[in-house]
């Protein structure tokens, strides 16, 4: 898992299946969910998960349009293939993974 630090989004996407959460230290939703994706990172070889920490950059979250968080994109071989808003638990992440 690395944290969006100076670089464009863009460039730190991965060959196989991105994750990229939108979140923010205050929010309890983003927390639980941050500890599902270590989870599935530990059980999965083709994921690499980027956090972007939304307090932190914010001009990228307005870009995007993001107001509610936490906000998840997921992408496969560069390509946005789908997004979630919420919480979700590992299980139903592996489902959204599995119809990508």
């Amino acid at each position: 898992m690395e944290y969006l630090s100076g670089q464009q989004l863009e460039e730190v996407l991965g060959e196989d299946i991105t994750i990229v959460d939108y979140f923010a230290s205050w929010c309890g939703p983003c927390q639980m969910l941050s500890i599902e994706l270590e989870d599935l990172l530990d059980r999965e070889n083709n994921l690499k998960i980027i956090k972007v920490d939304t307090d932190k950059h914010l001009e990228l979250s307005q870009n995007k349009g993001i107001t509610s968080i936490p906000f998840v994109e997921i992408y496969k071989n560069k390509k946005l293939a789908t997004t979630f808003l919420g919480f979700k638990t590992k299980e139903e992440i592996n489902e959204i993974l599995k119809n990508i």
